[in-house]
């Protein structure tokens, strides 16, 4: 149960789904958590769930700025960043498009949450634990190890983290900053962003939930806890040899 004791770590996007489940692991294991989202209600939420180690801090991960001010506010109030997953991440903004038909609006708003919101924690994370070290873990997905026509933006945003992931990792290592960092590819887990993925092109709802189960090997979807406790081993000191890796949490998808 103290596997993260005394860590300060940052989750984006942890006010609900896999965020949520990774913060009440991470509360688990002794880590001091700021939940880090544009949803207050949601976020204040989860801080009033689970007491007094955790914090709700709103934020928008595409802004520079706020990042800087977060920044701030944890070194001024906890002196050191331990951890930072990088959970937060948008879906396409309309139906399954081909290339033919994918608005560059659409593009750009999930390039930029995706990968530049993604960008800019990790900066902020390394100028922070540059001289303590620390842990970055970045949510990717199965979309971007495995091409799919219909979700164009989405897998190049996630396919993006991968690499950039790779590029942290491989730098800070030879910087000797002891800084890791590693990217999670969930399959098909069964939270609201999880069933809104599948019912982006239409259809019935059940008939779009048991064909995105049949495609699992394993037969069932994954659960938030499921990836949160992916998470929690690159996060801790178990996974002290693992940096520019990819753990892949599908039941089996990407290896058919």
């Amino acid at each position: 149960m103290n596997r993260l004791k005394n860590k300060v770590a940052i989750v984006t996007g942890g006010a609900n789904g896999i965020g949520r489940a990774i913060c009440k692991r991470f509360l688990e294991e002794g880590a001091r958590v700021i939940v880090a989202d544009l949803s207050e209600d949601s976020g204040n939420s989860l801080v009033s769930e689970v007491g007094e180690n955790a914090v709700f801090y709103k934020l928008d991960v595409s802004n520079p700025t706020e990042w800087n001010e977060l920044s701030d506010y944890v070194l001024n109030n906890h002196e050191k960043l331990d951890i930072l997953i990088n959970n937060a991440g948008i879906l396409s903004t309309s139906n399954y498009q081909s290339i033919e038909h994918v608005d560059l609006d659409e593009w750009r708003a999930v390039q930029l949450v995706n990968v530049e919101g993604v960008f800019l924690g990790c900066q902020a994370a390394v100028n922070a634990m540059r001289e303590r070290g620390g842990v970055i873990v970045n949510m990717s997905s199965v979309a971007g190890l495995i091409a799919s026509p219909a979700i164009v933006a989405y897998g190049a945003s996630k396919g993006a983290v991968r690499q950039l992931t790779k590029s942290i990792a491989i730098d800070c290592a030879r910087k000797g900053y002891r800084i890791r960092c590693n990217s999670v590819h969930p399959g098909f887990i069964d939270t609201e962003l999880g069933r809104d993925s599948m019912n982006l092109g239409g259809g019935d709802p059940e008939k779009n939930y048991k064909n995105r189960v049949a495609l699992t090997p394993m037969g069932v979807p994954g659960e938030p806890l499921d990836i949160a406790n992916a998470v929690l081993f690159l996060a801790s000191d178990e996974a002290k040899h693992i940096t520019g890796s990819e753990l892949v949490v599908d039941g089996g998808l990407t290896a058919v």
